[in-house]
Protein backbone atom coordinates (compact mmCIF):
# COMPACT_ATOMS: atom_id res chain seq x y z
CA UNK A 1 0.00 0.00 0.00
CA UNK A 2 1.22 3.50 -0.89
CA UNK A 3 2.58 5.59 1.97
CA UNK A 4 2.61 9.38 1.74
CA UNK A 5 5.20 11.61 3.39
CA UNK A 6 4.66 15.34 3.73
CA UNK A 7 7.58 17.76 3.88
CA UNK A 8 8.68 21.20 2.77
CA UNK A 9 8.80 21.71 -1.00
CA UNK A 10 12.41 22.75 -1.57
CA UNK A 11 12.88 22.52 -5.35
CA UNK A 12 10.24 22.37 -8.10
CA UNK A 13 9.72 19.31 -10.24
CA UNK A 14 8.51 15.70 -10.22
CA UNK A 15 10.75 12.62 -10.07
CA UNK A 16 10.21 8.87 -9.63
CA UNK A 17 13.02 6.37 -9.03
CA UNK A 18 14.38 3.74 -6.64
CA UNK A 19 15.40 4.92 -3.16
CA UNK A 20 19.11 5.19 -2.38
CA UNK A 21 19.58 5.37 1.40
CA UNK A 22 22.33 7.86 2.18
CA UNK A 23 22.31 6.79 5.83
CA UNK A 24 25.37 5.97 7.90
CA UNK A 25 25.33 2.32 9.03
CA UNK A 26 26.00 1.16 12.58
CA UNK A 27 29.77 0.62 12.88
CA UNK A 28 29.82 -0.42 16.54
CA UNK A 29 31.66 -3.65 17.39
CA UNK A 30 32.67 -5.78 20.38
CA UNK A 31 36.26 -6.21 21.49
CA UNK A 32 37.29 -9.88 21.29
CA UNK A 33 40.38 -11.98 22.08
CA UNK A 34 41.69 -14.10 19.19
CA UNK A 35 43.74 -17.32 18.98
CA UNK A 36 45.12 -16.94 15.46
CA UNK A 37 46.80 -13.51 14.93
CA UNK A 38 47.93 -14.46 11.40
CA UNK A 39 44.33 -15.17 10.33
CA UNK A 40 43.18 -11.88 11.92
CA UNK A 41 45.92 -9.92 10.11
CA UNK A 42 44.82 -11.57 6.86
CA UNK A 43 41.24 -10.50 7.60
CA UNK A 44 42.46 -6.91 8.08
CA UNK A 45 44.48 -7.04 4.83
CA UNK A 46 41.41 -8.20 2.91
CA UNK A 47 39.36 -5.29 4.36
CA UNK A 48 42.14 -2.80 3.46
CA UNK A 49 42.34 -4.17 -0.11
CA UNK A 50 38.55 -3.87 -0.49
CA UNK A 51 38.70 -0.27 0.82
CA UNK A 52 41.48 0.54 -1.68
CA UNK A 53 39.48 -0.88 -4.60
CA UNK A 54 36.47 1.19 -3.54
CA UNK A 55 38.54 4.38 -3.18
CA UNK A 56 40.03 3.95 -6.67
CA UNK A 57 36.52 3.83 -8.18
CA UNK A 58 35.37 6.82 -6.07
CA UNK A 59 38.48 8.75 -7.14
CA UNK A 60 37.77 8.10 -10.84
CA UNK A 61 34.13 9.13 -10.44
CA UNK A 62 35.04 12.27 -8.49
CA UNK A 63 37.61 13.25 -11.15
CA UNK A 64 35.00 12.82 -13.91
CA UNK A 65 32.16 14.64 -12.08
CA UNK A 66 34.02 17.26 -10.07
CA UNK A 67 37.52 17.59 -11.55
CA UNK A 68 41.01 16.28 -10.76
CA UNK A 69 41.54 18.64 -7.81
CA UNK A 70 38.42 17.38 -6.02
CA UNK A 71 39.58 13.78 -6.52
CA UNK A 72 42.91 14.36 -4.75
CA UNK A 73 41.33 13.85 -1.32
CA UNK A 74 40.77 10.19 -2.25
CA UNK A 75 44.40 9.87 -3.33
CA UNK A 76 45.32 11.02 0.19
CA UNK A 77 43.06 8.27 1.60
CA UNK A 78 44.81 5.64 -0.56
CA UNK A 79 48.19 6.89 0.69
CA UNK A 80 47.08 6.45 4.32
CA UNK A 81 46.09 2.83 3.62
CA UNK A 82 49.58 2.18 2.23
CA UNK A 83 51.39 3.81 5.18
CA UNK A 84 53.72 1.11 6.62
CA UNK A 85 53.88 2.81 10.04
CA UNK A 86 50.13 2.94 10.51
CA UNK A 87 49.46 -0.57 9.18
CA UNK A 88 52.51 -1.97 11.02
CA UNK A 89 51.23 -0.61 14.34
CA UNK A 90 47.81 -2.23 13.80
CA UNK A 91 49.38 -5.60 12.90
CA UNK A 92 51.66 -5.42 15.97
CA UNK A 93 48.69 -4.74 18.23
CA UNK A 94 46.86 -7.80 16.84
CA UNK A 95 49.96 -9.99 17.38
CA UNK A 96 51.06 -8.63 20.78
CA UNK A 97 47.66 -8.17 22.46
CA UNK A 98 45.75 -10.91 20.58
CA UNK A 99 42.79 -8.57 19.96
CA UNK A 100 40.45 -8.60 16.97
CA UNK A 101 41.21 -6.41 13.93
CA UNK A 102 38.35 -3.96 14.69
CA UNK A 103 39.77 -3.17 18.16
CA UNK A 104 43.36 -2.86 16.90
CA UNK A 105 42.32 -0.63 13.99
CA UNK A 106 40.26 1.68 16.21
CA UNK A 107 42.89 2.01 18.99
CA UNK A 108 45.79 2.75 16.66
CA UNK A 109 43.91 5.20 14.41
CA UNK A 110 42.46 7.00 17.48
CA UNK A 111 46.05 7.62 18.64
CA UNK A 112 47.03 9.05 15.24
CA UNK A 113 43.87 11.17 15.06
CA UNK A 114 44.52 12.65 18.54
CA UNK A 115 48.14 13.38 17.57
CA UNK A 116 47.20 15.21 14.35
CA UNK A 117 44.31 17.11 15.98
CA UNK A 118 46.74 18.35 18.62
CA UNK A 119 48.86 20.11 15.96
CA UNK A 120 46.94 23.38 16.35
CA UNK A 121 49.65 25.41 14.60
CA UNK A 122 49.53 23.27 11.45
CA UNK A 123 46.20 23.30 9.60
CA UNK A 124 47.42 20.82 6.98
CA UNK A 125 48.34 18.18 9.59
CA UNK A 126 45.08 18.77 11.46
CA UNK A 127 43.21 18.01 8.26
CA UNK A 128 44.94 14.59 8.07
CA UNK A 129 42.99 13.64 11.23
CA UNK A 130 39.76 13.88 9.25
CA UNK A 131 41.26 11.77 6.46
CA UNK A 132 42.29 9.02 8.91
CA UNK A 133 38.81 9.09 10.46
CA UNK A 134 37.22 8.59 7.01
CA UNK A 135 39.62 5.80 6.06
CA UNK A 136 39.08 4.01 9.41
CA UNK A 137 35.32 4.11 8.84
CA UNK A 138 35.74 2.59 5.36
CA UNK A 139 38.03 -0.27 6.53
CA UNK A 140 35.78 -0.92 9.55
CA UNK A 141 32.74 -1.21 7.25
CA UNK A 142 34.50 -3.99 5.32
CA UNK A 143 35.55 -5.78 8.53
CA UNK A 144 31.94 -5.67 9.74
CA UNK A 145 30.47 -6.53 6.33
CA UNK A 146 28.29 -3.41 6.10
CA UNK A 147 28.06 -0.99 3.16
CA UNK A 148 28.98 2.67 3.45
CA UNK A 149 26.79 4.85 1.27
CA UNK A 150 28.68 6.88 -1.32
CA UNK A 151 26.84 9.22 -3.70
CA UNK A 152 29.89 9.27 -6.03
CA UNK A 153 29.36 5.54 -6.77
CA UNK A 154 25.74 5.86 -7.94
CA UNK A 155 25.38 4.57 -11.50
CA UNK A 156 21.59 4.23 -11.93
CA UNK A 157 18.60 6.54 -11.56
CA UNK A 158 17.78 7.07 -7.87
CA UNK A 159 16.04 9.27 -5.35
CA UNK A 160 18.36 10.06 -2.42
CA UNK A 161 16.90 9.53 1.05
CA UNK A 162 18.92 11.09 3.88
CA UNK A 163 18.63 12.52 7.39
CA UNK A 164 20.25 15.66 5.97
CA UNK A 165 22.66 16.43 3.13
CA UNK A 166 25.90 18.31 3.75
CA UNK A 167 27.26 20.74 1.13
CA UNK A 168 29.96 18.13 0.30
CA UNK A 169 27.27 15.43 -0.15
CA UNK A 170 25.33 17.62 -2.58
CA UNK A 171 28.55 18.53 -4.43
CA UNK A 172 28.98 14.81 -5.25
CA UNK A 173 25.49 14.31 -6.66
CA UNK A 174 25.48 13.51 -10.38
CA UNK A 175 22.31 14.94 -11.97
CA UNK A 176 22.44 12.22 -14.62
CA UNK A 177 21.53 9.62 -11.96
CA UNK A 178 20.18 11.55 -8.96
CA UNK A 179 16.63 12.48 -9.92
CA UNK A 180 15.58 14.02 -6.61
CA UNK A 181 15.97 13.80 -2.85
CA UNK A 182 14.10 13.82 0.43
CA UNK A 183 15.51 14.53 3.90
CA UNK A 184 14.30 14.16 7.48
CA UNK A 185 15.35 17.62 8.58
CA UNK A 186 15.93 21.10 7.11
CA UNK A 187 13.89 24.03 5.88
CA UNK A 188 13.44 25.78 2.56
CA UNK A 189 16.58 27.84 3.22
CA UNK A 190 18.86 25.01 4.44
CA UNK A 191 21.94 24.43 2.28
CA UNK A 192 20.65 21.13 0.91
CA UNK A 193 17.48 22.92 -0.27
CA UNK A 194 19.43 25.75 -1.89
CA UNK A 195 21.79 23.29 -3.60
CA UNK A 196 18.85 21.24 -4.94
CA UNK A 197 17.56 24.35 -6.71
CA UNK A 198 21.04 25.04 -8.12
CA UNK A 199 21.25 21.43 -9.37
CA UNK A 200 17.67 21.74 -10.69
CA UNK A 201 16.49 18.50 -9.09
CA UNK A 202 13.13 18.07 -7.27
CA UNK A 203 13.57 18.00 -3.50
CA UNK A 204 11.61 17.74 -0.26
CA UNK A 205 13.19 18.61 3.10
CA UNK A 206 11.99 18.41 6.70
CA UNK A 207 9.84 15.31 6.15
CA UNK A 208 10.57 14.14 9.71
CA UNK A 209 10.69 10.42 8.94
CA UNK A 210 11.98 9.67 5.42
CA UNK A 211 14.90 7.53 6.62
CA UNK A 212 12.70 5.44 8.93
CA UNK A 213 9.76 5.10 6.50
CA UNK A 214 11.60 4.37 3.24
CA UNK A 215 13.78 1.31 2.56
CA UNK A 216 16.61 0.83 0.06
CA UNK A 217 15.29 0.12 -3.45
CA UNK A 218 11.66 1.09 -2.86
CA UNK A 219 10.09 3.21 -5.62
CA UNK A 220 9.58 6.81 -4.49
CA UNK A 221 7.81 9.69 -6.22
CA UNK A 222 9.15 13.13 -5.23
CA UNK A 223 6.71 15.98 -5.81
CA UNK A 224 8.85 19.07 -5.24
CA UNK A 225 5.95 21.34 -6.21
CA UNK A 226 3.58 20.26 -3.42
CA UNK A 227 6.15 18.84 -0.96
CA UNK A 228 4.75 15.27 -1.04
CA UNK A 229 6.56 11.94 -1.45
CA UNK A 230 4.79 8.70 -2.34
CA UNK A 231 6.46 5.44 -1.29
CA UNK A 232 5.61 2.26 -3.28
CA UNK A 233 3.10 4.09 -5.52
CA UNK A 234 0.54 2.18 -7.58
CA UNK A 235 0.76 2.13 -11.39
CA UNK A 236 -2.17 4.57 -11.45
CA UNK A 237 -0.34 7.00 -9.16
CA UNK A 238 2.83 6.70 -11.27
CA UNK A 239 0.74 7.54 -14.36
CA UNK A 240 -0.87 10.58 -12.67
CA UNK A 241 2.50 11.94 -11.58
CA UNK A 242 3.99 11.35 -15.03
CA UNK A 243 1.19 13.56 -16.43
CA UNK A 244 1.87 16.18 -13.75
CA UNK A 245 5.59 16.11 -14.65
CA UNK A 246 4.67 16.59 -18.32
CA UNK A 247 2.47 19.61 -17.49
CA UNK A 248 5.29 21.12 -15.43
CA UNK A 249 7.75 20.58 -18.32
CA UNK A 250 5.29 22.37 -20.66
CA UNK A 251 5.02 25.29 -18.23
CA UNK A 252 8.84 25.49 -18.08
CA UNK A 253 9.01 25.55 -21.89
CA UNK A 254 6.65 28.58 -21.92
CA UNK A 255 8.82 30.38 -19.36
CA UNK A 256 11.91 29.55 -21.46
CA UNK A 257 10.58 31.85 -24.19
CA UNK A 258 11.28 34.80 -21.84
CA UNK A 259 15.01 33.93 -21.59
CA UNK A 260 16.24 36.93 -23.61
CA UNK A 261 13.48 39.34 -22.56
CA UNK A 262 13.99 42.27 -20.20
CA UNK A 263 12.24 42.16 -16.83
CA UNK A 264 9.49 44.74 -17.33
CA UNK A 265 6.20 45.08 -15.44
CA UNK A 266 2.77 45.63 -17.05
CA UNK A 267 3.16 49.39 -16.47
CA UNK A 268 6.68 49.52 -17.98
CA UNK A 269 8.90 49.51 -14.87
CA UNK A 270 12.27 47.73 -15.19
CA UNK A 271 13.78 45.41 -12.57
CA UNK A 272 16.95 43.30 -12.58
CA UNK A 273 16.59 39.54 -12.06
CA UNK A 274 19.88 37.94 -11.01
CA UNK A 275 21.08 34.44 -10.15
CA UNK A 276 22.67 33.10 -6.98
CA UNK A 277 25.68 30.89 -7.79
CA UNK A 278 28.18 28.80 -5.81
CA UNK A 279 30.92 28.16 -8.38
CA UNK A 280 31.97 29.57 -11.78
CA UNK A 281 30.38 26.45 -13.35
CA UNK A 282 26.96 27.78 -12.27
CA UNK A 283 27.32 30.78 -14.64
CA UNK A 284 26.13 28.57 -17.51
CA UNK A 285 22.88 27.84 -15.65
CA UNK A 286 22.48 31.56 -14.87
CA UNK A 287 22.80 32.47 -18.56
CA UNK A 288 20.56 29.59 -19.69
CA UNK A 289 17.85 30.91 -17.38
CA UNK A 290 18.11 34.51 -18.60
CA UNK A 291 19.87 36.07 -15.58
CA UNK A 292 20.56 39.80 -15.96
CA UNK A 293 23.26 39.65 -13.27
CA UNK A 294 24.77 37.42 -10.62
CA UNK A 295 23.39 38.93 -7.44
CA UNK A 296 25.27 36.52 -5.19
CA UNK A 297 28.41 34.48 -5.84
CA UNK A 298 28.85 32.42 -2.65
CA UNK A 299 32.66 32.46 -2.60
CA UNK A 300 32.83 30.14 0.43
CA UNK A 301 32.28 27.15 -1.88
CA UNK A 302 35.78 27.78 -3.28
CA UNK A 303 37.02 27.19 0.28
CA UNK A 304 34.69 24.30 1.06
CA UNK A 305 35.62 22.44 -2.13
CA UNK A 306 39.36 22.64 -1.40
CA UNK A 307 41.60 20.60 0.92
CA UNK A 308 43.49 23.73 2.02
CA UNK A 309 43.00 27.49 1.83
CA UNK A 310 42.67 28.32 -1.89
CA UNK A 311 45.58 30.39 -3.19
CA UNK A 312 45.22 33.91 -4.56
CA UNK A 313 45.78 32.60 -8.11
CA UNK A 314 43.18 29.82 -7.73
CA UNK A 315 40.63 32.34 -6.51
CA UNK A 316 41.56 34.85 -9.23
CA UNK A 317 40.93 32.21 -11.92
CA UNK A 318 37.51 31.36 -10.44
CA UNK A 319 36.37 35.01 -10.16
CA UNK A 320 37.77 35.82 -13.64
CA UNK A 321 35.85 32.87 -15.12
CA UNK A 322 32.60 34.06 -13.48
CA UNK A 323 32.84 37.74 -14.52
CA UNK A 324 33.94 36.86 -18.07
CA UNK A 325 31.14 34.30 -18.33
CA UNK A 326 28.48 36.90 -17.54
CA UNK A 327 29.52 39.01 -20.57
CA UNK A 328 29.53 42.45 -18.98
CA UNK A 329 26.57 41.86 -16.63
CA UNK A 330 27.32 42.58 -12.96
CA UNK A 331 28.64 39.81 -10.72
CA UNK A 332 28.32 40.46 -6.97
CA UNK A 333 30.79 38.33 -5.01
CA UNK A 334 30.19 37.82 -1.30
CA UNK A 335 33.45 37.50 0.61
CA UNK A 336 34.04 34.28 2.55
CA UNK A 337 30.97 33.41 4.62
CA UNK A 338 32.34 30.55 6.72
CA UNK A 339 30.99 29.56 10.15
CA UNK A 340 27.51 28.62 11.38
CA UNK A 341 26.84 25.35 9.53
CA UNK A 342 29.65 25.89 6.99
CA UNK A 343 32.88 24.46 8.35
CA UNK A 344 36.36 23.99 6.88
CA UNK A 345 38.28 20.92 8.09
CA UNK A 346 41.59 22.77 7.56
CA UNK A 347 40.43 25.91 9.45
CA UNK A 348 39.28 24.67 12.87
CA UNK A 349 36.84 27.09 14.48
CA UNK A 350 36.22 27.27 18.23
CA UNK A 351 33.44 25.08 19.67
CA UNK A 352 30.53 27.46 20.30
CA UNK A 353 27.14 27.16 21.95
CA UNK A 354 25.54 29.22 19.14
CA UNK A 355 27.74 29.07 16.02
CA UNK A 356 25.16 31.02 13.97
CA UNK A 357 25.58 33.89 16.43
CA UNK A 358 29.31 33.39 16.79
CA UNK A 359 32.66 33.67 15.08
CA UNK A 360 31.71 33.66 11.40
CA UNK A 361 31.75 35.53 8.08
CA UNK A 362 33.15 39.11 8.32
CA UNK A 363 34.11 38.45 11.94
CA UNK A 364 36.59 35.78 10.79
CA UNK A 365 37.76 37.98 7.88
CA UNK A 366 38.55 40.96 10.11
CA UNK A 367 40.32 38.68 12.60
CA UNK A 368 42.19 36.56 10.01
CA UNK A 369 43.21 39.37 7.70
CA UNK A 370 45.77 37.14 5.94
CA UNK A 371 42.85 35.11 4.49
CA UNK A 372 40.73 38.23 3.82
CA UNK A 373 43.47 40.19 2.05
CA UNK A 374 44.31 37.22 -0.20
CA UNK A 375 40.68 37.03 -1.27
CA UNK A 376 40.42 40.79 -1.88
CA UNK A 377 43.58 40.78 -4.02
CA UNK A 378 42.18 37.95 -6.15
CA UNK A 379 38.91 39.86 -6.57
CA UNK A 380 40.67 43.12 -7.44
CA UNK A 381 42.78 41.37 -10.10
CA UNK A 382 39.64 39.76 -11.59
CA UNK A 383 37.81 43.11 -11.74
CA UNK A 384 39.39 43.90 -15.14
CA UNK A 385 37.56 41.07 -16.87
CA UNK A 386 33.96 42.20 -16.40
CA UNK A 387 31.66 44.12 -14.08
CA UNK A 388 32.51 43.08 -10.53
CA UNK A 389 30.97 44.15 -7.21
CA UNK A 390 31.99 42.96 -3.74
CA UNK A 391 29.89 42.64 -0.60
CA UNK A 392 30.72 41.81 2.99
CA UNK A 393 28.51 39.33 4.91
CA UNK A 394 27.22 39.59 8.52
CA UNK A 395 27.90 43.31 8.99
CA UNK A 396 26.34 44.43 12.27
CA UNK A 397 27.90 47.88 12.81
CA UNK A 398 29.15 50.91 10.86
CA UNK A 399 32.63 50.30 12.34
CA UNK A 400 32.80 46.77 10.86
CA UNK A 401 31.89 48.00 7.39
CA UNK A 402 34.40 50.85 7.53
CA UNK A 403 37.18 48.48 8.67
CA UNK A 404 36.44 45.98 5.87
CA UNK A 405 36.25 48.76 3.26
CA UNK A 406 39.56 50.26 4.50
CA UNK A 407 41.31 46.88 4.05
CA UNK A 408 39.87 46.69 0.52
CA UNK A 409 41.19 50.19 -0.26
CA UNK A 410 44.65 49.32 1.16
CA UNK A 411 44.93 46.20 -1.02
CA UNK A 412 43.72 48.14 -4.07
CA UNK A 413 46.35 50.84 -3.50
CA UNK A 414 49.13 48.24 -3.10
CA UNK A 415 48.20 46.53 -6.38
CA UNK A 416 48.02 49.83 -8.27
CA UNK A 417 51.47 50.82 -6.91
CA UNK A 418 52.84 47.48 -8.16
CA UNK A 419 51.47 48.28 -11.61
CA UNK A 420 48.67 45.69 -11.49
CA UNK A 421 45.66 46.76 -13.51
CA UNK A 422 42.51 47.13 -11.38
CA UNK A 423 39.03 48.39 -12.34
CA UNK A 424 38.01 51.79 -10.98
CA UNK A 425 34.37 50.81 -11.15
CA UNK A 426 34.03 48.25 -8.33
CA UNK A 427 31.01 48.80 -6.12
CA UNK A 428 31.59 47.76 -2.51
CA UNK A 429 28.45 46.90 -0.59
CA UNK A 430 27.18 44.76 2.26
CA UNK A 431 24.73 42.03 3.12
CA UNK A 432 21.77 43.20 5.18
CA UNK A 433 21.05 40.14 7.32
CA UNK A 434 21.34 41.35 10.93
CA UNK A 435 18.34 43.26 12.36
CA UNK A 436 20.69 45.71 14.13
CA UNK A 437 22.13 46.74 10.75
CA UNK A 438 18.66 47.00 9.21
CA UNK A 439 17.70 49.45 11.95
CA UNK A 440 20.64 51.74 11.11
CA UNK A 441 20.39 51.33 7.34
CA UNK A 442 20.31 55.14 6.98
CA UNK A 443 23.76 55.37 8.63
CA UNK A 444 25.26 52.45 6.67
CA UNK A 445 23.89 53.77 3.36
CA UNK A 446 26.28 56.73 3.62
CA UNK A 447 29.28 54.39 3.28
CA UNK A 448 28.02 51.34 1.37
CA UNK A 449 27.56 51.48 -2.42
CA UNK A 450 24.62 49.08 -2.24
CA UNK A 451 22.75 46.72 0.07
CA UNK A 452 21.87 43.10 -0.60
CA UNK A 453 19.22 41.74 1.73
CA UNK A 454 19.98 38.19 2.91
CA UNK A 455 16.48 37.26 4.02
CA UNK A 456 17.35 33.69 5.08
CA UNK A 457 19.39 34.98 8.02
CA UNK A 458 17.46 38.24 8.49
CA UNK A 459 14.28 36.21 9.13
CA UNK A 460 16.12 33.68 11.31
CA UNK A 461 17.60 36.40 13.53
CA UNK A 462 14.47 38.57 13.62
CA UNK A 463 12.23 35.66 14.61
CA UNK A 464 14.84 34.01 16.90
CA UNK A 465 14.17 30.74 15.05
CA UNK A 466 16.88 28.44 13.68
CA UNK A 467 16.11 28.10 9.96
CA UNK A 468 17.30 24.46 9.92
CA UNK A 469 15.01 23.36 12.78
CA UNK A 470 11.76 21.92 11.42
CA UNK A 471 10.06 22.33 14.84
CA UNK A 472 10.22 26.11 14.49
CA UNK A 473 10.04 26.20 10.68
CA UNK A 474 6.56 27.79 11.05
CA UNK A 475 8.42 30.93 12.17
CA UNK A 476 10.23 31.23 8.85
CA UNK A 477 7.73 33.91 7.78
CA UNK A 478 9.02 36.07 4.93
CA UNK A 479 5.66 37.84 4.62
CA UNK A 480 5.33 38.69 8.30
CA UNK A 481 4.70 42.47 8.59
CA UNK A 482 7.73 42.77 10.92
CA UNK A 483 10.05 41.40 8.19
CA UNK A 484 8.40 43.55 5.50
CA UNK A 485 8.95 46.65 7.64
CA UNK A 486 12.67 45.83 8.01
CA UNK A 487 12.93 45.33 4.24
CA UNK A 488 11.14 48.64 3.60
CA UNK A 489 13.48 50.45 6.01
CA UNK A 490 16.54 49.10 4.15
CA UNK A 491 15.24 49.97 0.65
CA UNK A 492 14.09 53.47 1.67
CA UNK A 493 17.44 54.24 3.36
CA UNK A 494 19.46 53.22 0.28
CA UNK A 495 17.26 55.19 -2.12
CA UNK A 496 17.53 58.31 0.04
CA UNK A 497 21.33 58.15 -0.46
CA UNK A 498 20.98 57.43 -4.20
CA UNK A 499 22.09 53.80 -3.74
CA UNK A 500 20.41 50.56 -4.86
CA UNK A 501 19.15 47.54 -2.90
CA UNK A 502 19.05 43.95 -4.05
CA UNK A 503 17.83 40.82 -2.32
CA UNK A 504 19.66 37.51 -2.54
CA UNK A 505 17.74 35.44 0.00
CA UNK A 506 15.14 32.87 -1.05
CA UNK A 507 12.39 35.45 -0.58
CA UNK A 508 13.56 37.20 -3.79
CA UNK A 509 12.15 34.37 -5.93
CA UNK A 510 9.08 33.71 -3.78
CA UNK A 511 5.97 34.22 -5.93
CA UNK A 512 3.93 35.63 -3.01
CA UNK A 513 6.71 38.02 -1.94
CA UNK A 514 7.67 39.33 -5.41
CA UNK A 515 4.62 41.64 -5.88
CA UNK A 516 5.17 43.17 -2.40
CA UNK A 517 8.92 43.63 -3.01
CA UNK A 518 8.20 45.29 -6.36
CA UNK A 519 5.81 47.63 -4.54
CA UNK A 520 8.46 48.40 -1.92
CA UNK A 521 10.87 49.43 -4.71
CA UNK A 522 13.45 46.63 -4.50
CA UNK A 523 15.87 47.18 -7.42
CA UNK A 524 17.38 43.73 -7.95
CA UNK A 525 15.93 40.29 -7.24
CA UNK A 526 18.57 37.53 -7.07
CA UNK A 527 17.49 33.91 -6.72
CA UNK A 528 18.19 30.31 -7.71
CA UNK A 529 18.61 30.41 -11.49
CA UNK A 530 15.65 28.05 -11.94
CA UNK A 531 13.27 30.64 -10.41
CA UNK A 532 14.20 33.49 -12.77
CA UNK A 533 11.93 32.81 -15.75
CA UNK A 534 8.93 32.00 -13.55
CA UNK A 535 9.49 35.33 -11.75
CA UNK A 536 9.93 37.26 -15.03
CA UNK A 537 6.61 35.81 -16.21
CA UNK A 538 4.94 37.04 -12.99
CA UNK A 539 6.57 40.51 -13.27
CA UNK A 540 5.05 40.99 -16.76
CA UNK A 541 1.58 40.72 -15.20
CA UNK A 542 1.91 43.17 -12.29
CA UNK A 543 1.40 46.93 -12.13
CA UNK A 544 3.81 48.57 -9.66
CA UNK A 545 1.37 51.40 -8.89
CA UNK A 546 -1.09 48.83 -7.57
CA UNK A 547 1.76 46.93 -5.88
CA UNK A 548 2.82 50.10 -4.00
CA UNK A 549 -0.70 50.20 -2.58
CA UNK A 550 -0.40 46.47 -1.72
CA UNK A 551 2.98 46.99 0.01
CA UNK A 552 1.63 49.91 2.07
CA UNK A 553 -1.33 47.81 3.28
CA UNK A 554 0.89 44.78 3.99
CA UNK A 555 3.33 46.79 6.14
CA UNK A 556 0.79 49.08 7.86
CA UNK A 557 -2.58 47.32 8.07
CA UNK A 558 -1.83 43.59 8.27
CA UNK A 559 -1.06 41.85 11.56
CA UNK A 560 -0.24 38.32 10.40
CA UNK A 561 1.47 36.39 7.61
CA UNK A 562 -1.90 34.87 6.65
CA UNK A 563 -3.45 38.33 6.18
CA UNK A 564 -0.56 39.36 3.92
CA UNK A 565 -0.92 36.21 1.76
CA UNK A 566 -4.68 36.86 1.40
CA UNK A 567 -3.98 40.48 0.43
CA UNK A 568 -1.47 39.44 -2.27
CA UNK A 569 -4.01 37.01 -3.72
CA UNK A 570 -6.60 39.81 -3.96
CA UNK A 571 -4.17 42.18 -5.69
CA UNK A 572 -2.76 39.62 -8.15
CA UNK A 573 -5.99 37.96 -9.30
Amino acid sequence: MTKMLKGIAASDGIAAAKAYMLVQPDLSFSEASIDDPAAEIKRLENAVDAAKDELKIIKEKAAANLGAEEAEVFEAHLTILSDPELMGNINDKIKDEKVNAEKALKDVTDTFIAMFEGMTDNAYMQERAGDIRDVTKRVLSHLLGVTLPNPALIDEEVVIVAHDLTPSDTAQLDRKYVKGFITDIGGRTSHSAIMSRTLEIPAIVGSGSATTTISEGQTVIIDGIEGNALVDPSSEELKNYAEKAEAFAKQKAEWKELKDAKTVTANGKNFILGANIGTPKDVEGANDNGAEAVGLFRSEFLYMDASELPSEDDQFEAYKQAVEGMNGKQVVVRTMDIGGDKELPYLPLPEEMNPFLGYRAIRISLDRQDIFRTQLRALLRASNYGKLAIMFPMIATVKEFKEAKAIFEEEKEKLVKKGTSVSNDIEVGMMMEIPAAAMIADKLAKYSDFFSIGTNDLIQYSMAADRGNERVSYLYQPYNPSILRLVKNIIDASHKEGKWTGMCGEMAGDQIAVPILAGLGLDEFSMSATSILKTRSLMKKIDTTKMQELAAKATNDCETTEEVIELVKQYTK
